[in-house]
Order: structure tokens, then sequence, then C-alpha cells
């Protein structure tokens, strides 16, 4: 329920009023308005809240969409209509801007437009494989399916990129600690060890505390200029990586460099073949499922080898000739798909690829962790021998000259 505020003419004496109501929808709250006598000439949502998340569209999470479909799945298949199952869902969900959404495709379709159509206007919160999936639903009359499908998919895609990400954590959280503890060395101990030679005619630093000073100098005198240089440069390397040519190189990148290539090419490979196997199984056709699929896999390389074998299928080429040989694809996904195209068994051979990769990034990212490990202590090794050296020669240095008794 929201909050509406209105302006609206008395249709008897024509005197403009402001008022406010409150409504499931904008269009339940003009039904109100007219009732009372009143002609509604604007209606604007009131719930600041509400009303910020809906201009902002801001991102509903995976787990929330992933409730949604499951839910209204169910009590679509348990026999409710589809607009007293929306509302159902509407009164057990949380977040505030699928509950924006929801309000406004409940009205969308007791207007008379279709569900996808609706969650269309969402781009930002719905992409086109839970929109594609949602009219094949509705144009086959297995939406409960169609939704299920999507709780389905969604759920094996948001595991696989936490996985990812949970494999991502550890090496920088170490990383992050690593560089604080030299920070703290290099502006706090070494400019003691610099103090104790000044007083030492002849004395002469080695020169590998030298170097570390000129940094520590520079740190903590012109610190502002380490931050603005670091927040500059943040601010830089994101805006190229979301410019084309930045998204291109780190999309190959993600495709090319070790270790983490083959992880993202399984990555790659799993999101195909899931993304595949449910718009097939919904009965999306297949040159539609491609161009669908070649947003889902959100690499741009991997895309463009889709879109041009789909171009090659329209032409009469079999799928799995098509990406047969593309440096872009691992040489199973055509494999199983040549096992598919043979059998009539497209579906159920996508299936089987998508859950051979997800098992294969679980491995990927075991093998990852195993070489990131003795990596992190090399490294760890070799800064500590600098920072020790950096702070033990000058001390050995006076030791062996006899200036500390």
């Amino acid at each position: 329920m929201f909050t509406f505020s209105y302006i609206a003419r008395n249709t008897e004496t024509g005197q403009k009023i402001k008022a406010e109501v409150q409504a499931e929808s904008e269009q339940a709250a003009a039904r109100l308005i007219q009732k009372e006598g009143y002609a509604p000439l604007e209606i604007k949502v009131k719930n600041n809240d509400v009303n910020w998340f809906t201009k902002k569209f801001k991102k509903v999470k995976t787990k929330d969409k992933v409730i949604f479909a499951r839910q209204l799945s169910t009590l679509i298949n348990a026999g409710l209509p589809l607009v007293q199952s929306m509302r159902s869902v509407l009164a057990q969900t949380k977040n505030k801007s699928l509950q924006a959404i929801l309000v406004n495709v409940i009205a969308d379709i007791e207007s008379g437009k279709q569900m996808n159509v609706s969650f269309a206007k969402y781009p930002l919160v719905f992409n086109q494989v839970f929109i594609n999936l949602i009219a094949a639903g509705e144009t086959s009359g297995t939406l409960d399916t169609a939704l299920e499908r999507i709780a389905n998919q969604q759920e094996k895609d948001a595991e696989i990129i936490s996985k990812v990400r949970g494999a991502m954590i550890y090496p920088i959280i170490v990383m992050i600690v690593m560089v604080a503890v030299v920070i703290f060395m290099i502006i706090s101990v070494l400019p003691q060890v610099e103090s104790l030679y000044k007083g030492i005619p002849g004395a002469q630093l080695p020169l590998v505390t030298r170097a570390l000073l000129v940094v520590s100098h520079f740190i903590t005198k012109r610190w502002y200029i380490v931050i603005f240089i670091l927040g500059f440069g943040t601010f830089l390397t994101t805006k190229w990586a979301n410019t084309l040519g930045g998204k291109r190189i780190l999309d190959k990148l993600k495709m090319r460099a070790w270790p983490i290539g083959p992880l993202f090419m399984k990555v790659y490979m799993a999101r195909f073949a899931r993304t595949g196997t449910t718009l097939v199984g919904t009965g999306v056709p297949l040159i539609q499922m491609l161009q669908i699929t070649a947003k889902a896999v959100d690499n741009m390389h991997i895309e463009k080898s889709i879109l041009d074998a789909t171009e090659k299928v329209k032409g009469g080429k079999a799928l799995s000739s098509s990406l047969l040989g593309d440096p872009n694809f691992l040489e199973f996904v055509p494999q199983m798909l040549k096992i598919g195209e043979d059998s009539g068994a497209i579906e159920q051979m996508l299936e089987k690829t998508a859950d051979y990769y997800e098992k294969e990034v679980d491995n990927q990212i075991k093998a990852i962790s195993t070489i990131i490990e003795p990596v992190l202590m090399i490294l760890m090794g070799i800064m500590a021998i600098i920072i020790v050296a950096a702070v033990l020669l000058p001390i050995y240095g006076l030791v062996g000259k006899d200036v500390i008794k």
C-alpha cells in the first residue's frame, strides 16, 4: 500500500483540490478518487523512498528475483489467477524497489498488458533472459514452468559468480595487509634508523634503505598527492573499464591471462550452456536463443563469436559446425552440441555441458587457490627480506664500525 498525493477537480463545482489517498497502484488511486466524485488531474507517489527507488531503478538482488519467481511459480501451479498470485507475492516482498515494480506490473496486467511487456520496462533489473522466458511461458501456457526455470538459471549463475568472487577475496585481502604492513614499516621504523645515522659523521645508509626512505619522505610530506593519485587513478581506471575499448581489453584478459583465464573460460561456457538450455527448454527458437545468450554471457569476444555463429545458422549451417574451431569456445561445447543435434536432444546436451563446466569451475577454483597460496608466501617473503634488510643492514653497519658499543 502506497500513499499518493493528487490534484483533482470537483465534477460538480469545478473547484480544484489537493489531497492524499492510499492505494496499491496509481490506477487504483485514480479509481478511489473518482468514487469520491473528483476527476483526477495529477497523481504522484508520495513515499520518497519508493519514488526514489522507482526512478533510479535500484538494482534488485538476484536472491529477491529468485524468491519472487519461485513463489509466483508455486502459486500459479496451485491454480491461482495471475493477478491474485502477483498480489500474494507482493505482500511477501520486502525489497522496496521490487515492491514498486510489482505494483506497476500488476496495474499493467489488470489493464490488459502482457506480463513480459510490463517487466521489459525495467531492463536494469530484469535482463533479456528473464523477459523472453516470461514471454515464452505466456505464449505456451506454461508460465509456472518458465518461472521455475528462471529461478534455477539465476541461482546457478549467482552461485558461479559467488564462487569466483570468493576465490579472489583471499589474495586481495592478503595483498592489502602486505601493503599496509610495508607502509607502516616505511613511515614508522625507517625514519628512526635515519635519525640514528644523522649524528654519526661519515656514516652512510645502505642503498636499499635510502631508496625506501625516499618513498617514506614522499608519503609523509606529500600524503595529499598520494591520496589524489590513488583517487584519480581509480576514477580514470573505472571510467576506462566502462568504455568500449577498455571492456574489450579486460574481457580478453579474463579469457587469456594466467591463472584466471581457464577459470573464466569455464564460467563463460557454463553460462552459455545453462542459459541456452533454459531458453530452449521453454520453447524459445534457436536463433532467438543465440541472440539472447550472446548478451547473457557478458563477454564481448564470446558475444561476437555467438552472433557470427547465429548468422551461419541462419544460412543453414549446424550450430555445432558454426562454433567448431572458434578460439573463444572450448572444444567440448561444439562436440556436445553435435551429439545433441544428431540425437535431437540439444536441450539435454546443453544441460549436461552446463553441469560439466559448473563442476570444472569448482575444480579450477581449487587449483587456483593451490597456486596462489605459495605465490603469496613467496611475495610476502621477498617483501619481508627487503624491509628487514633496510632496517637491519644500517644497524649491523654501525656495529661493524664499533659505533654502537
